[in-house]
């Protein structure tokens, strides 16, 4: 296929990933949430590779026997005769893409020739028992063979009907190809690619270097050692220069390479050693409420449900009043140290001690949601949530009683007695009850038997720093090392419903490329501290002038100790606990309002650049025809480069109700009440309109009205001079404005 025959108008993409129908890690959820963002912009142009798992795949994928595309056809076709299988159809989510799912088992016995092959061509090493990359190399030898083919039989299609050919669809022109790769296990069908010379644009994208995840694991300080590291001799030490290399090769074989952050892209540059050529964020998929109230009546439903498990699991030292607690939790994998969990644990410690110094009415309970190797329930947990259970239906049968007994002498014109309304029966049940639920322990910090429990860093840390739900604490804590479900005896509740009964989610992250689960927060309206080492962390801090007021706190592990940081995370919980009930809503409504910045409606724009800027680089004479008959270089989304960075330029006329219109590189304001926290702030704490200092003296002494006015000028506020009479509309206009603020802040 020449340069000068590639249709670029309406290109083909192919997006291959290992999570493709098949879930594993986060990667599964950008692009399963991703897709209907995509199938919208290409339709029946876009389909998805990946690994077939016929333990998932029946129940997400619907087959297709006719391929609509002829190219299609043929190449499956020539595939099942060469005995590959396969899955092709459409996967069952929004937007039903195309997705063609390859199995790796089909070609094993090929699997020793590959690896010789990739080590002739590319230099890329790879030892015999290690499976994941085994079946990685299996899987890029399969996605390369399939993209030939493919352009095998695109090239030797029919050419276009001559009703379709005119000056920017001449004869004989063939549609331009994309394709998109994450992570290292998709890596190695790129590197053939670019081996083979086959005329495809290729974008990757990695959601979090191999080298910076093993060696964060570790003790050593990561980012002020970043550029001082021996990545080859690493990586060897580790056990991962094979997998390092296929990410490496991949990495410098695409046209074009991003991240999902700038904290990974700074990463990448020297640990991959190629600067990445933009950011492609994550989204999530934001449905907003007709009515701002209806997530709080969830919030309020899924906090019921949290209630009834804390009775239970603390019964007996339940002495805490449920309407004075608040609920924090941290989840994800278990990575004690790039997750943060250490550093939870000590601040919770540190928290608790402020909190018992105030003598505080406010209890916390701290969850800490992560999978890790269990036996079973333990039977002290399970004992709490049955004899609540047990409570709970007593107390009902006695209330049966007692409304009988109350209708039968309404009945008889009598007033009821209320001496008389509970029978000694029933005073003999409520008791048997109630000291059914004294216990000789304290509440339990795990809800499993671990298979390890000595050796558990979670539990270690939370002995080390004696955190065991005694009753004087203030923090009580409780590791449920299992992810949770509807189905489960204990807490039976789904992810989503528990992170909407919950009051705040803490993420205090060392190492998290992007970070699914603070953003999960905001779009469901629950604040959430984060850390200036995550990628959400840097894009909120970035996107917004003050993240506090939003409900975003972003905790500084960059450049503080991890001593001054624990602090500062302690403080920031510290100052949430001391907001009241009401506080706490105004902040939970404006974080909920920050769900349009994460829609994958916005953060989608960056992999419509990311795919432009390819096809730019893979076929530029064509591009370059192509613009010349253009009158509007906008058609694409982005005429230039990728841009790199979000460039805060704040500018006017953003409605601060409404997010959607907000550009990519344009901050969200403060908002215009008081922020909800316990004082109020008497400065400014940001400049971003300029007026910071306009309306201090040279000391830093305030100005009397005088000066004032001058500062105001300066800025060319209307109403200034004493001339100046507004216009009857406008004066109307300013005083409902002014009336509906005054309503607003009360």
């Amino acid at each position: 296929m020449s340069d000068t025959k590639v249709d670029i108008s309406k290109p083909l993409l192919f997006e291959i990933a290992w999570e493709v129908a098949n879930k594993v890690g986060g990667i599964y959820t950008v692009i399963k949430s991703k897709a209907p963002v995509t199938c919208n912009e290409y339709g029946e142009r876009y389909c998805l590779i990946g690994p077939l798992s016929y333990k998932t795949a029946p129940m997400e994928v619907e087959a297709v026997t006719k391929p609509q595309s002829e190219a299609m056809r043929v190449t499956l076709e020539n595939l099942t005769q060469r005995g590959i299988k396969f899955l092709y159809g459409r996967w069952l989510i929004e937007g039903a893409p195309y997705v063609l799912l390859l199995d790796v088992s089909s070609a094993y016995h090929r699997m020793n020739e590959w690896k010789s092959d990739l080590w002739n061509t590319a230099g890329i090493p790879s030892p015999p028992n290690d499976r994941e990359t085994n079946e990685a190399i299996v899987f890029g030898y399969l996605v390369a063979w399939f993209l030939g083919e493919f352009v095998h039989q695109q090239d030797h299609l029919p050419s276009l009907p001559a009703s379709e050919i005119d000056e920017r669809h001449p004869a004989n022109t063939k549609p331009a190809i994309i394709a998109h790769f994450h992570e290292w296990l998709a890596g190695v069908a790129l590197v053939l690619l670019r081996k083979r010379a086959l005329n495809i644009a290729t974008i990757f994208t990695t959601h979090a270097t191999l080298l910076g995840r093993y060696l964060c694991a570790g003790d050593v300080d990561f980012y002020n050692n970043l550029k001082f590291f021996d990545v080859d001799a690493e990586a060897g030490r580790r056990g991962i220069y094979h997998r390092y290399c296929i990410e490496r090769a991949a990495t410098h074989c695409a046209d074009v390479f991003t991240t999902v952050s700038h904290i990974t892209a700074y990463e990448a540059e020297w640990l991959l050693k190629r600067k990445p050529d933009g950011v492609t964020p994550n989204g999530l998929n934001v449905v907003k409420f007709s009515a701002l109230h209806e997530f709080q009546n969830l919030h309020a439903k899924a906090k019921e449900k949290i209630h009834e498990f804390t009775r239970g699991h603390f019964y007996g030292y339940n002495d805490f009043d449920l309407d004075n607690t608040l609920y924090f939790f941290t989840a994800g994998r278990y990575e004690f140290r790039n997750k943060g969990v250490d550093m939870f644990i000590e601040s919770m410690a540190r928290l608790n001690a402020q909190l018992k110094h105030i003598n505080s009415p406010i209890t916390v309970v701290a969850f800490i949601i992560m999978p890790a190797s269990t036996h079973s329930f333990t039977v002290d947990a399970l004992k709490g949530q049955a004899v609540m259970k047990q409570l709970k239906e007593s107390v009902a049968e006695i209330q049966h009683s007692i409304g009988n007994r109350i209708f039968d002498n309404a009945a008889r014109g009598k007033i009821p007695d209320s001496t008389q309304l509970v029978s000694d029966q029933d005073f003999v049940l409520l008791k048997r009850r109630i000291f059914a639920l004294k216990r000789d322990s304290l509440p339990p910090v795990v809800t499993h038997n671990m298979a390890d429990d000595a050796a558990d860093p979670i539990l270690t840390q939370i002995r080390k720093v004696k955190l065991f739900n005694a009753p004087e604490d203030r923090v009580k804590m409780i590791f449920h090392p299992e992810f949770l479900s509807s189905n489960n005896p204990l807490l039976g509740m789904d992810y989503e419903e528990f992170l909407r009964g919950c009051h705040l989610g803490v993420f205090p992250s060392y190492y998290e490329p992007w970070g699914y689960t603070p953003a999960e927060c905001t779009v469901m309206g629950v604040p959430s501290i984060t850390t200036n080492l995550s990628g959400f962390g840097c894009f909120m801090d970035e996107m917004i002038s003050h993240p506090p007021d939003y409900g975003i706190y972003i905790v500084d592990r960059r450049l503080k100790s991890v001593e001054e940081s624990c602090q500062q995370l302690a403080d920031c919980m510290m100052e949430f606990c001391q907001k009241s009930r009401r506080q706490r809503i105004n902040q939970r409504n404006r974080t909920e309002r920050l769900s349009d910045l994460l829609d994958w409606k916005r953060m989608g724009l960056e992999y419509v650049k990311a795919r432009w800027v390819a096809i730019r680089r893979k076929w530029p004479e064509t591009v370059a025809l192509h613009e010349n008959r253009q009158d509007d270089s906008d058609e694409y989304g982005a005429a230039g480069e990728l841009q790199y960075g979000y460039e805060s330029d704040a500018t006017s006329g953003l409605q601060r109700d409404d997010l959607t219109n907000l550009k990519y590189h344009q901050k969200v304001p403060r908002p215009q009440s008081a922020p909800g926290s316990p004082r109020i702030r008497e400065h400014f704490a940001d400049d971003e309109d300029g007026t910071a200092g306009l309306f201090e003296g040279r000391d830093g002494e305030r100005l009397d009205a005088a000066d004032l006015i001058e500062g105001l000028k300066a800025l060319g506020v209307k109403g200034t001079s004493e001339s100046y009479i507004p216009p009857p509309g406008e004066r109307a206009s300013s005083n409902e404005e002014l009336n509906a603020n005054d309503h607003g802040s009360k």
